[in-house]
């Protein structure tokens, strides 16, 4: 892994940026790794995908889940008259 001191960062940027568009780069501050630059991409990656059990109210939900839940709502209470 590439290392870049905060001065390097400070007076090379585009520099430093484009070694963390190619793989993650260590910063350091007085001789010790401080940070870790990547890209958004990499970022991402080690991240991983978002947990598809997240639970959501109609307030906090994406709104295309929310449209299609009230869309699915409507329908059924269509077909179904509102009757339980």
């Amino acid at each position: 892994m590439r290392s870049f001191t905060t001065a390097d960062l400070n007076k090379q940027v585009g520099e430093v940026t484009d070694a963390a568009q190619r793989a993650p780069v260590v910063i350091t501050r007085r001789s010790k790794p401080r940070f870790v630059l990547m890209s958004l991409e990499h970022y991402e990656a080690l991240r991983g995908p978002e947990d598809p059990r997240r639970a959501f109210t109609l307030d906090t939900m994406p709104d295309d889940l929310r449209n299609g839940l009230l869309q699915a709502a409507e329908d059924y209470e269509r077909e179904h008259g509102g009757d339980d």
